[in-house]
């Protein structure tokens, strides 16, 4: 098994950067404070999120070097591990905002955190930003820290989730950028998932494997689940879900003329388990049932 350096707890973290403490749950970390370390496998039993200051090609993930511009942002969210065991050594830099999912339990954020899906993010679908926008992210953190330097009051906890939660908030915005402005990266995945539902369906897979899956179809074009998802619903304006079943039901409207085979046939050709589903939604998707579509009702 790998050995994975973890860290449960903020101070556990602090510590290895040598950085004081200020708050148990929550801290932002200046990485150029730590010592040099041999490159490791982490774990993480809190959000961390890695503000970056790289330039093209100056970082590798897996066998790929990616275009990073004025800096990058990596989110990971509890218990992920990121890194790999190697026995280079290197110099921490950048920032990382760390907090505990403690510490937003009652708040808005605390309610809100998991429609944030870039934290389930592959590590080369981090998002890039440009020096504009890296101000504001150093704009925010600055709030954050300030509030730590601050005597806790009642007020601490729901300024700094507050904080963090402008800090998400606007990450929302810059990946909305992302999407339009790498569309030399993002150029063909529509393409090619399309490509990838018709040879699914030409194929014995639907038979052997059932109906595909958004996890499925995100693996096969190599890209995380939740980035694939946002992808498609920006390109399409559709879930990776919806566009999955409008692709089935344009391809049942063409076999269900084909008079030859039962509906029943039909259906458990395209992959579903039961007919009834099938029927279920051909009639929520197109309106009527496929025996009607069929009839010419």
């Amino acid at each position: 098994m790998d050995n994975i350096l973890k860290f449960n707890t903020i101070s556990e973290y602090n510590a290895c950067n040598r950085h004081e403490t200020l708050h148990p749950l929550v801290g932002v970390i200046r990485l150029d404070k730590a010592e040099p370390r041999q490159q490791r496998r982490m774990y993480f039993g809190f959000y961390a999120i890695f503000l970056k200051q790289l330039k093209c090609g100056d970082l590798k993930y897996g066998l790929k070097y990616y275009d990073y511009q004025e800096g990058t942002i990596v989110f990971l969210a509890p218990n992920q591990v990121i890194g790999e065991n190697t026995d280079e050594y290197y110099q921490p830099s950048g920032y990382a905002l760390v907090f505990h999912p403690d510490l937003i339990h009652g708040t808005p954020l605390g309610r809100t955190i998991n429609e944030y899906t870039f934290f389930s993010y592959a590590s080369n679908e981090a998002l890039h930003i440009s020096e504009k926008e890296r101000q504001i992210v150093l704009d925010c953190f600055s709030k954050i820290e300030y509030e730590l330097e601050h005597a806790v009051d009642k007020h601490s906890k729901r300024l700094i989730a507050s904080n963090i939660e402008l800090f998400l908030n606007y990450c929302v915005r810059f990946y909305d950028r992302q999407f339009i402005t790498r569309n030399v990266v993002h150029k063909g995945i529509l393409e090619r998932f399309e490509a990838l539902l018709d040879d699914y369906f030409q194929s014995n897979k639907p038979q052997e494997s059932g109906l595909p899956s958004v996890t499925y179809c995100a693996d096969q074009l190599h890209l995380s689940t939740n980035y694939f998802g946002d992808l498609i619903r920006k390109e399409t304006g559709k879930s990776a879900q919806d566009y999955i079943q409008t692709k089935i039901m344009d391809i049942a409207k063409e076999r269900i003329f084909d008079t030859n085979k039962s509906i029943s046939e039909i259906a458990y050709g395209l992959g579903f388990r039961y007919p009834q589903h099938f029927t279920r939604l051909f009639k929520q998707k197109v309106g009527y049932t496929p025996t009607e579509y069929r009839l010419g009702s």
